[in-house]
């Protein structure tokens, strides 16, 4: 061996860690749509940490136990099972309806587990040729008589290193996809997963065993995988969707998730998806005998957010036609934003995802008349914190935020709701729409800390309350509140607030109320304010929610529909 040989092999060694950890972050990014990203968690070796560590283990164990000739074939099978990971993935999809807990972690169990297994064992092949070449000591463990010492010790490192890969990539690979979708398919989830086997295989050195182990997989992906976004793949999703009479309309990977536009042909309407959730939806016609001005939304909760323009008090009397102002916290589909402006409201939207707004012009005719904003909302808020009299300030502000299968908690804390509040009129009004179960900690903690932060708050649900109450509670609900004190109600609306739609003359008004006995729960300490920072402590309730949530979805849509994206 010469003299550069053992560092080649640790460079190798690296490589190998590293493309695993990436393979697992892009693995975990292609279940986002089929299970939600909070439940998708479960298919990475690190956050099932007993499994991850288990399988590592085993895989240190194996270098005892197995000949040379088996231990060669398993490592050189690396770039052929990376390959297969995007079938295994697609076929596995068929089998959603386990639900979330069970399905991420039971596509873990044949895919990202077994790829760790494989990469720890090619890993200590290396260093047990460069742990011998340097004349290290062959000694055992005591407990685990078979288990070598360098062995134990180069799997815990490689485990962490890993680990602590994976992390610096949980961030920086969902924003290269968005950066670079559209430009290649190779830089879709399902395109990565086959560029990181094509880097396995190149380890080998081998042109013709990469060509051998990669032609059939790469065949399937391109021929047969509807998750590639090239042109034969979408024509077979639409086919696979036309079957539950729906249509493909557009679908790009961006920022916050797979974003696509799908239209349900039999019933005549369109909704747009981010990843396990939807972000809204319309009726594709106008209702007859109706002069609607608008689209028909096809929920009920987008509609209530606009009776922020019907509050009144007794010293403050809600007026019509009068020159406001509003803030929109999240787009979706726009419907909110376009009501506004439709009335003559000068409105400005604050999304962090430019895909969500280009789709919401295109395919669900976004009012033009609005002011938009593409930023993260903590710190666009923020940066509107300028002194008087310069600060604007706004009559409504609308807060409608959801992604993941689970509300992005950083937008209910303590901090940026007092941001919100710095720009309210003296007797501005904000609503505040809220997904999740109302008996997990996380739902009750952020009411609370709206309640804290606005003197003056009146929940309301979008459906009843359950009778009798069960285990869970997944609902919408909407916080109305004022910057000012004392009590408010709802003007009774004319004719012109319902710009012609059945929809907003059926539940414009709010209706559900809760009832005293919600605040009592938190008056008695069930929900905690929320701080900027202690979010952690609520990512078991925002699992819990997040499978709720997942549950709502499959109601809404057909599986067949989350399961081809």
């Amino acid at each position: 061996m010469t003299s550069w040989a053992p560092a080649r092999l640790i460079y190798k060694l690296f490589i190998i860690l590293s493309l695993t950890a990436l393979s697992t972050e892009v693995s975990t990014l292609c279940l986002s749509p089929v299970y939600g990203s909070i439940p998708s968690s479960r298919a990475s070796p690190w956050d099932i940490p007993f499994p991850g560590i288990v399988v590592a283990l085993l895989a240190s164990l194996s270098m005892s136990y197995l000949n040379k000739t088996n231990i060669a074939m398993l490592t050189k099978s690396l770039p052929m099972f990376g390959f297969c990971i995007p079938a295994i993935q697609l076929y596995l999809f068929k089998f959603s309806s386990i639900g979330p807990k069970w399905g991420p972690f039971f596509t873990a169990l044949l895919t990202t587990l077994p790829l760790l297994y494989l990469s720890i064992l090619s890993v200590l092949g290396i260093g047990q040729e460069v742990w011998l070449t340097a004349g290290g000591v062959d000694s055992r463990l005591p407990i685990f008589g078979g288990l070598r010492n360098w062995q134990f010790c180069l799997t815990l490192l490689s485990y962490g290193f890993m680990n602590e890969v994976q992390k610096i990539l949980n961030t920086r690979i969902p924003r290269l996809i968005a950066a670079w979708s559209g430009t290649s398919a190779l830089f879709s989830r399902f395109g990565l997963q086959a560029a990181i086997a094509v880097l396995y295989a190149t380890l080998e050195r081998s042109v013709k065993r990469l060509a051998f182990v990669g032609v059939i997989p790469l065949l399937h992906l391109i021929f047969v995988n509807p998750h590639l976004p090239l042109v034969y793949n979408t024509a077979v999703l639409n086919a696979t969707l036309r079957v539950e009479g729906y249509s493909l309309v557009a679908r790009q990977e961006s920022l916050t998730g797979y974003i696509s536009v799908l239209d349900n042909v039999k019933d005549g309407f369109r909704a747009m998806r981010c990843d396990h959730s939807l972000l809204g939806g319309e009726w594709l016609n106008k209702p007859r005998g109706h002069p609607s001005v608008l689209n028909e939304p096809i929920y009920a909760i987008f509609v209530m957010l606009e009776a922020v323009r019907l509050v009144e008090t007794e010293s403050f009397p809600a007026t019509v036609g009068n020159e406001k102002h509003a803030l929109i916290i999240g787009l979706g589909i726009g419907t909110a934003p376009s009501a506004l402006a439709a009335h003559g409201v000068h409105t400005t939207t604050v999304e962090i995802d430019p895909v969500v707004i280009d789709f919401a012009k295109k395919y669900f005719n976004l009012a033009q008349n609005h002011t938009s904003i593409i930023g993260d909302a903590v710190e666009v808020v923020s940066d509107m914190q300028t002194p008087f009299p310069n600060r604007k300030a706004y009559d409504y502000i609308i807060h409608d935020v959801f992604t993941g299968g689970a509300e992005p908690i950083d937008l209910f804390t303590r901090e940026f709701l007092l941001d919100l509040r710095e720009l309210l009129s003296p007797e501005g009004v904000i609503a505040i729409n809220y997904a999740g179960d109302l008996l997990l900690p996380s739902a009750i903690s952020a009411i609370t800390t709206a309640v804290f932060v606005f003197p003056s708050c009146r929940l309301f649900r979008e459906t009843p309350a359950p009778m009798p109450m069960g285990t869970e509670d997944f609902t919408n609900i909407v916080i109305f509140c004022r910057k000012s004190p004392g009590p408010f109600t709802f003007r009774k609306p004319v004719e012109s607030d319902f710009l012609g739609s059945p929809a907003r003359r059926q539940h414009l008004v709010p209706q559900h109320e809760v009832d005293e006995t919600f605040y009592d729960e938190i008056s008695r300490g069930k929900g905690t304010v929320i701080g900027r920072g202690q979010t952690g402590g609520l990512k078991a309730s925002q699992m819990r929610s997040a499978v709720g949530h997942w549950h709502v979805m499959r109601s809404v849509l057909p599986d067949v529909v989350w399961e081809n994206w």
